[in-house]
C-alpha cells in the first residue's frame, strides 16, 4: 500500500474534530469513573461495612451488564441509522449514576448506580466506535482510533491520579472526592451533546432490517469472523490487570504505591496508542498488530520471572505497550473487514465475545494463581498469546490492511 500524504502533524490536523470531541468526551467520562472506581472497594468495605464477596459480586454484575448491553446498542445503532442518539444515551445514564455515589447510604445504592453506570457503558461503546469508524477518513483510521484510544487512556490514568490527590486534600473524605468526580461527567456529556456532529449516511446505503438476523451477520464477512476467533485466544491471554497489581506487590511493590501499578501501565498505553494507529495506516494493520501480541508474549515472560519492583515495572510497562500497539488496531480492523450499514453490530458482536473472553480469561488466571502459582499462571498467558500470533502469522492474506477497501 502506498505511503500516506500525511505529516505527523498533518495528520493530527486533518482527523475531524468530532472524533477529537469524542476522545475527550471518553477522557472526561474516564476522569470521572476512575475517580469513583478506584475509591469504591475500600469505601464499601470501610465505610458501608460491605463484604468483599458482595464486593466481587457488584462488580461481576457491572461488568456483565455492559458486555450484554453493547451487541444490541450496537444493533440498534445500524437499524436507527443513528449512533449519536445512543452515545449520548449511553454517557447521559453514566452521567446520572454518578451523583448516587456519594448520596448512597446502603450497598443497594451501590448496586443500582453500578448498574446504571455499566448499562451506559454499554449502550454507548459500539455505537460510538462506529461512529468514529464513519467519521475517519480511510487513509487516517488507524490514527483515528488511536487517538480516541490515546485519549480515554489518560483520563484511565488521571482518574487514580486525582482520586489520590483529593483523598489527600479532603483528609479522606470518600463522599466529598464523589461529588467532584460528579463535574467532568456532565462535562463529557454536554460535549458530546454539543460538539460532536453525526455524518449523513450515504442513500445508497443497504438498510438494516433486523442487524442481529443471521442473513446480517452473515454479511460480516469470513474475514470479520476469523479475525474474532484469532481475538479470541488473544483475549484469553489478556486477562484483568489486577493480576498485575497482585504481581508487583508480591514482587514487593508497598500498598501505599499499588495504585501506581495501574497508573504506569496506562501512562505507556496513552503513550503507544496514537502512534501504533498512525503506524497502521503506513505499514499495515496486521504488522503492528503482531508487534503487540509478541509484546504480551514478552510481558507475560518478564512478570513470570520477576521477583523484584524494576523487573515488574518493566512488565507492568510492556503490558501497557502491548495494549497501546493492539487495542485501537482491532477498533481498526473491525472497521476494515464490515460493511459501512452494520458497523454498529460488528463492534456489539466484537466487543460482547471479547468481553466475555476476558471474563473467562480472569477466571482462568485465577484458578492457575491458586493452584499452582503465579509463574504458571504468567506462562500460560505467554503460550495463549503466541498461539495467537502463530495465527496472525497464518492469516497474513485475510488480515492484511491491503484488503481495505
Amino acid at each position: 500500500m502506498e505511503a500516506q500524504p500525511y505529516s505527523h502533524r498533518a495528520r493530527l490536523r486533518a482527523i475531524p474534530g468530532s472524533i477529537w470531541a469524542l476522545g475527550f468526551v471518553s477522557l472526561l467520562m474516564d476522569v470521572s469513573s476512575e475517580m469513583i472506581h478506584a475509591l469504591l472497594p475500600v469505601y464499601l468495605v470501610t465505610v458501608l461495612g460491605t463484604s468483599l464477596t458482595t464486593v466481587g459480586l457488584i462488580e461481576g454484575i457491572a461488568e456483565a451488564t455492559a458486555s450484554i448491553t453493547r451487541v444490541f446498542s450496537g444493533a440498534l445503532s445500524d437499524w436507527m441509522r443513528n449512533r449519536k442518539l445512543l452515545a449520548v444515551l449511553g454517557y447521559g445514564l453514566a452521567a446520572l449514576s454518578k451523583p448516587i455515589f456519594p448520596l448512597a447510604s446502603a450497598v443497594s445504592w451501590v448496586v443500582a448506580a453500578r448498574f446504571i453506570d455499566r448499562m451506559g457503558k454499554g449502550i454507548r461503546g459500539a455505537p460510538r466506535d462506529a461512529l468514529v469508524a464513519d467519521l475517519a477518513p480511510v487513509a487516517l483510521r488507524g490514527a483515528s482510533f488511536g487517538l480516541r484510544q490515546a485519549l480515554d487512556t489518560v483520563g484511565a490514568f488521571l482518574g487514580p491520579l486525582l482520586a489520590m490527590l483529593f483523598m489527600w486534600l479532603t483528609a479522606d473524605a470518600f463522599r466529598i472526592v464523589f461529588w467532584i468526580a460528579v463535574l467532568p461527567a456532565f462535562l463529557s456529556l454536554a460535549l458530546i451533546v454539543f460538539a460532536v456532529r453525526e455524518p449523513a449516511r450515504p442513500t445508497a446505503l443497504h438498510k438494516v432490517r433486523f442487524p442481529l438476523h443471521r442473513d446480517e451477520l452473515a454479511r460480516l464477512g469470513k474475514r470479520y469472523w476469523l479475525l474474532i476467533a484469532v481475538t479470541t485466544v488473544f483475549t484469553l491471554a489478556r486477562f484483568s490487570e489486577a493480576f498485575l497489581v497482585l504481581r508487583a506487590q508480591a514482587a514487593g511493590v508497598s500498598v501505599m504505591f499499588v495504585p501506581g501499578v495501574l497508573v504506569l501501565m496506562n501512562a505507556v498505553y496513552a503513550l503507544a496508542a496514537y502512534p501504533a494507529g498512525a503506524m497502521a495506516d503506513r505499514a499495515g494493520r496486521r504488522i503492528v498488530f503482531v508487534i503487540g501480541v509478541a509484546l504480551l508474549v514478552l510481558a507475560d515472560l518478564v512478570l513470570a520471572g520477576a521477583s523484584s519492583v524494576s523487573a515488574a515495572a518493566l512488565g507492568v510497562a510492556l503490558w501497557g505497550l502491548h495494549m497501546g500497539f493492539t487495542q485501537g488496531v482491532l477498533a481498526t480492523l473491525v472497521t476494515d473487514m464490515t460493511p459501512a450499514e452494520l458497523r454498529g453490530t460488528a463492534f456489539g458482536v466484537f466487543n460482547l465475545i471479547t468481553g466475555l473472553a476476558l471474563l473467562a480469561a480472569s477466571v482462568i488466571a485465577g484458578f492457575l494463581w491458586d493452584r499452582i502459582g503465579a509463574q504458571a499462571m504468567f506462562l500460560t498467558g505467554a503460550l495463549l498469546a503466541a498461539i495467537a500470533l502463530a495465527g496472525l502469522l497464518l492469516t497474513r492474506n485475510d488480515l492484511d490492511q491491503s484488503n481495505v477497501e
